[in-house]
């Protein structure tokens, strides 16, 4: 495996404005069994880094409705997956503040303060860096350009995607 930086940010953002209030046919909608936001957020992030991990489990991939890694829709494990620390394909991410936000980044909102439930991506970054400035788009509560602080939450999180690891 290699490290390559290259996240292509601006087709993630592209994909992001084009779904944000649409389906892509080619994935199941989640919208009624959970919610739809981090299988959206993937969606991105995959237009963005274009490898996905299949390795069961623990990997990061769309096959169809049924075949789907648990972080290709799940919050916590899409997280864990950007997150990880050992050596496997797919995109890499790390924790950062607000200020080191790009387009293309990813957002974890919890409203209630316990666990994560929202995974918006990030479309656009104004200066100064405020959550007035940062614009997302997001599924399960559509939205695009739609500025960060006008959701109501009690934790955030953010992360910067670093790039793809490549077999």
């Amino acid at each position: 495996m290699r490290f390559v930086q290259d996240y292509d940010r601006t087709a993630a953002v592209l994909y992001a404005h084009e779904w944000a209030y649409g389906r892509n046919p080619k994935f199941y909608d989640y919208e009624h069994l959970g919610g739809d936001c981090t299988n959206f957020a993937s969606q991105c992030i995959f237009a963005g880094c274009g490898v996905m991990n299949f390795t069961p489990t623990f990997g990061w991939y769309y096959i169809d409705a049924d075949q789907k890694a648990p972080a290709w829709t799940g919050v916590p494990y899409l997280w864990n997956f950007l997150t990880r620390k050992g050596p496997s394909i797919g995109p890499v991410g790390e924790p950062c503040g607000l200020e080191d936000l790009r387009p293309g980044d990813l957002i974890q909102l919890s409203f209630k303060g316990e666990e994560f439930q929202h995974s918006p991506v990030v479309v656009s970054v104004g200066w100064p860096i405020t959550p007035e400035n940062v614009l997302i788009a997001a599924h399960s509560y559509d939205a695009d350009n739609r500025p960060l602080s006008t959701y109501e939450y009690r934790k955030s999180r953010f992360l910067h995607i670093t790039g793809t690891m490549r077999p």
